[in-house]
């Protein structure tokens, strides 16, 4: 095939076959060699769409995201030729890739302290290499604001294929790095280096996703207003290694889109007060409704009859990372594709009556988290959604005995 191809459909379609035919186990250096002229046209865009329809052809997104490297490496000749955004410091694209630049510093510190030991196991060697994992493990944070921010906004215009590829790849890296910081504890170099060796390419090559196809997909579609959205969620989860620049900042007359969740700063609260709500016993103004769920000593998550989250509470101190772009996003959405059969089964089981509750508890970080789902149904029987109750019951646990007094 020496004819370049100019039709961007037939294109597509001539590269949705280069993948399935790699998923049918042909050998990677016949698809280069056979469709070489065909890649040079290949943009971010076209690659974007070919995960998309894979996944709507039935293909499951673990098999894309097994063979997503390989899928980069056909197509980096033609990714590497697109110019990286030129963006001021504090946008939130310059953020992630300043972040992105960081960890490739911070690898290849790693990578020559990994081969140091591979060729002479030394514990002080051993204690840096663990103290530098501790550090990488930073990078959470720059995965959870792509899953909490730009990909709730990525959705809306249709890019949930590679999102969700990318979601299950972060689960992998998080997993991957609690097992390389046993192995530098308790294993030989040997299995260290060929542990690190597997997990440094995922990092770098997720770097290289996010360069070439996701951040150039983020520019095109987002608005300034979602852009805004994006930007005032960020604090709230965090940043991975450096510190927001302030160049750039949303224009004062952003407002967010109707569908979006009002700014905090822009909620009038006397208004709040004002608003008196007749419950089934008692009232209570919005305001002290808000202050109430914002007190407990627990997050609440409300997702309607649709499957839609519509409210979360914003407590002290919350356990798991939630961002106003999550507001009327499908539930599915917002779990990594690796435990959505989980969420669906509950919420399959919730609307037919079969279970009203669903609990679970997990260590992390040092605390036992315990995690409800409960139906929410009304006086007529009929399902209005599921509320997720999540608390810390680290100190509940170690309860004894009884305390009927006051501490001083």
């Amino acid at each position: 095939m020496s004819e370049y191809i100019n039709n961007s459909s037939k294109r597509e379609e001539q590269l949705k076959e280069i993948i399935k035919q790699l998923h049918a186990g042909r050998a990677f250096s016949d698809l280069k060699d056979t469709f070489q002229d065909l890649l040079k046209g290949a943009s971010a865009q076209e690659i974007v769409h070919i995960e998309q329809a894979l996944i709507a052809e039935g293909l499951p997104v673990e098999q894309i995201q097994f063979l997503c490297d390989v899928h980069v490496a056909l197509f980096k000749e033609s990714l590497d030729t697109q110019l990286p955004p030129e963006l001021q410091p504090g946008h939130p694209i310059y953020t992630f890739r300043a972040e992105n630049e960081f960890v490739e510093l911070l690898l290849h510190a790693l990578d020559e302290k990994i081969g140091k030991l591979k060729q002479a196991d030394d514990k002080d060697l051993r204690a840096q290499i663990t103290a530098d994992i501790e550090k990488l493990k930073q990078m959470n944070l720059h995965y959870l604001r792509k899953e909490n921010l730009l990909f709730p906004i990525l959705e809306k215009y249709g890019f949930s294929g590679p999102s969700s590829v990318m979601w299950g790849i972060h689960d992998e890296i998080r997993a991957d790095w609690l097992e390389l910081g046993e192995l530098v504890t308790n294993s030989q170099p040997t299995q260290i280096f060929e542990k690190y060796a597997v997990l440094q390419h995922k990092v770098r090559e997720m770097n290289y996703k996010e360069e070439h196809i996701l951040f150039p997909n983020a520019l095109e579609r987002l608005s300034p207003e979602e852009w805004a959205i994006v930007y005032i969620g960020e604090p709230e989860i965090g940043f991975a290694f450096v510190t927001r620049g302030d160049d750039w900042k949303p224009e004062a007359q952003v407002k967010p889109a109707a569908s979006a969740v009002e700014f905090k700063e822009n909620k009038n609260e006397k208004e709040m007060d004002m608003v008196e709500l007749t419950l089934k016993v008692g009232k209570l103004s919005a305001k002290q409704v808000d202050l109430l769920l914002q007190n407990l000593p627990l997050d609440v998550t409300y997702v309607d009859e649709n499957d839609q989250v519509t409210f979360y509470s914003q407590s002290r101190e919350r356990i798991f990372a939630r961002t106003p772009a999550v507001i009327g996003r499908k539930v599915q959405m917002c779990h990594p594709p690796a435990s959505v059969h989980k969420v669906q089964k509950i919420l399959d089981d919730f609307r037919a009556g079969i279970r009203s509750e669903a609990g679970f508890w997990i260590q992390m970080n040092g605390k036992f988290i315990h995690i409800r789902y409960f139906a929410i149904h009304d006086e007529e029987g009929v399902y209005r959604g599921t509320v997720e109750v999540t608390q810390d019951i680290t100190d509940i646990r170690k309860l004894e005995g009884e305390k009927r007094l006051l501490d001083d």
